[in-house]
């Protein structure tokens, strides 16, 4: 469960520190370099795009992979997913889910939990918390 959270946690960082640069480099680049006009673009503009629609791709698994591990439902999935589209949000969303699953495995090890049943289990044993919201 820890390689799990470990990397969902670095793809919600580089996703979105990727994201909101290009944000921003969008903002400068229609407001102040003239990127209206093709011939003012860059190539490396659309290669840095087509590199984060990448890492999205690479985002959505490592989400889906956390949330199914975890058995949480489709709403907070789909949450958590829709957090990575949006400028800065995955960074909010990060938080969540990290503070979110630390109180789902509270005083257990995640290193320890490397399954969909003992994650089961473990839940059981720790009180049985709810699984459906974010």
């Amino acid at each position: 469960m820890a390689g799990a959270l470990t990397r969902y946690r670095v793809m919600a960082w580089v996703t979105g520190v990727f994201l909101l640069g290009l944000t921003l480099w969008l903002i400068v680049g229609y407001t102040v370099l003239d990127y209206s006009d093709p011939a003012n673009k860059p190539a490396v503009y659309a290669l840095a795009w087509t590199a984060h629609g990448w890492l999205y791709f690479i985002y959505l698994l490592c989400a889906v992979d956390l949330t199914f591990r975890l058995r949480w439902s489709l709403w907070a999935t789909a949450g958590i997913l829709i957090a990575g589209t949006i400028p800065a949000a995955s960074f909010i969303a990060e938080h969540f889910v990290v503070k979110r699953v630390r109180s789902q495995f509270d005083g257990v090890d995640l290193r320890e939990v490397n399954t969909a049943a003992a994650a089961r289990r473990v839940q059981r044993a720790t009180a049985g918390g709810s699984t459906d919201s974010l």
